[in-house]
């Protein structure tokens, strides 16, 4: 009976349990959000709304570690996957969680696969690659040295 509930647990979890790629940043966080702001408008992107959630929460006298959320995007990168699943708009443009991490900052997204879960969008293919591609590339720069 156990194993059977485990089993069944390990099968319909998997995307509440997809693992974040975080990075750590030598930066602080405004510096890190700046960063990936310039890379990814480098890059072609456009920057959708940079969230400030710590002074969000502050608005309302309640505290937050230092966190902001960068929202951009490339119609280049996002229209090809919402061509194979228009509810890829859902979650695009992409989003980076620029944030504290102990006691530095770090960076944290989601890859293509745990993104579109559930939806029809190969996540081995081109357009999903383009995607992870961007999300690394964009977040190493930003916390490059």
């Amino acid at each position: 009976m156990i194993r059977t509930a485990i089993a069944v647990f390990a099968l319909t979890a998997g995307p509440a349990l997809a693992e974040m790629v975080t990075k750590p940043s030598p930066h602080s966080v405004a510096e890190t959000a700046d960063r990936l702001v310039a890379a990814a408008e480098g890059a072609g992107a456009s920057i959708v709304a940079r969230v400030p959630h710590t002074k969000a929460a502050a608005s309302v006298d309640m505290e937050l570690p230092e966190a902001e959320l960068v929202i951009f995007g490339n119609p280049k990168a996002g229209t090809p996957v919402m061509q194979e699943d228009l509810r890829a708009g859902l979650v695009l443009p992409l989003r980076v969680l620029v944030h504290a991490a102990g006691d530095g900052t770090a960076v944290t997204y989601q890859t293509a696969e745990d993104l579109f879960a559930g939806m029809d969008i190969d996540p081995a293919g081109e357009a999903a690659a383009r995607i992870d591609g961007a999300l690394g590339n964009l977040t190493d720069a930003a916390v490059a040295e």
